[in-house]
């Protein structure tokens, strides 16, 4: 579907592929964190919530002062979001120690690793579900038994520059807008991050957004105020497997999972701030294509056939 004039994705090349465009369409899936009790509860008193899509194990994590978050023996990347302005941690990986303030993304290497809460606030973990140990206790694990066959597997993309090291990305709540770019997107190997501009009260109705993927998962995540998601499952052949369309107003801290190649948009729909992160597993070719958009790009290099104008 076509954007506005003004969106700066009306610039994007087109899309891949379907993976597979016969194969049953999934259905959306959302949850709650608001409204739903924690998959796992620390001795400190953390509450911890598990999502799982195809490709990324998601931690959303209300985490108190003292918490410390450990991997050990980690065997790949992983990606720490800190959504909130009152943020103050400390992560500690092979060797280094970073104290880390405000909204920031940390790319974390293999190996083992430690985030040291300082402040009580929110910690979002994005592990590939390579990580059995997390990926099963997933609260829709079940959804997964089987392979999207509409969703392409994740294929991690090149070494990063220098090779692996702590990475921390701090000041995102500064980086000011750009017509030219949209939000404030970041890569690691396996993952994309866009940290949407947020929304003093609600959306535009008028501009809206409707588009859709060919073979990849969007995660839409909600950190701050309210959102209604629109979703349209596109007719097959087969009439059973019609669906009405979805108008699904949630709060936050929540996760809308939305799959390929269902008609989608957001609408910021709460009177506060309303903010939005969508994550992708593995990286966008699409947006890591338009030269500048990638904030970290010269940190997590392209695959040779991607070129980026």
């Amino acid at each position: 579907m076509a954007y506005a004039s003004d969106d700066p994705r009306a610039a994007l090349a087109a899309k891949q592929a379907a993976a597979d465009p016969h194969a049953p369409i999934a259905a959306p899936e959302y949850y709650d964190f608001s409204a739903l009790g924690p998959d796992e509860v620390s001795a400190a008193g953390s509450r911890t919530w598990i999502i799982r899509g195809q490709n990324v194990v998601l931690l959303y994590t209300r985490a108190v002062p003292g918490e410390r978050l450990a991997r050990d023996g980690q065997h790949d990347e992983y990606v720490v979001v800190l959504p909130h302005d009152d943020a103050k941690v400390v992560i500690e990986s092979g060797g280094t120690t970073e104290s880390v303030t405000g909204k920031s993304i940390a790319i974390v290497p293999p190996g083992d690793s430690a985030i040291t809460v300082e402040s009580a606030t929110d910690i979002v973990r994005l592990f590939t579900p390579h990580n059995d140990d997390l990926a099963r206790r997933a609260r829709n694990a079940d959804s997964y038994a089987a392979p999207h066959p509409r969703v392409a597997l994740l294929e991690e993309w090149p070494e990063p520059a220098g090779g692996d090291r702590l990475r921390v990305y701090s000041g995102i709540g500064e980086i000011e807008r750009s017509p030219d770019r949209l939000g404030r997107i970041f890569r690691s190997r396996a993952f994309m991050v866009n940290f949407l501009y947020h929304y003093d009260g609600p959306r535009d109705a008028t501009k809206l957004s409707p588009h859709d993927h060919a073979d990849f998962e969007q995660i839409s995540l909600a950190v701050s105020g309210e959102f209604e998601h629109h979703i349209r499952t596109p007719w097959t052949k087969s009439r059973m497997a019609w669906r009405e369309d979805e108008h699904v107003r949630i709060g936050s801290p929540s996760v809308a999972i939305i799959p390929p190649p269902t008609v989608h948009t957001t609408e910021a729909s709460g009177h506060g701030r309303n903010q939005l992160l969508d994550i992708f597993a593995g990286p966008r070719r699409d947006f890591s294509a338009k030269r500048g958009w990638v904030l970290n790009a010269a940190d997590y290099p392209e695959p040779d056939d991607l070129e980026v104008r």
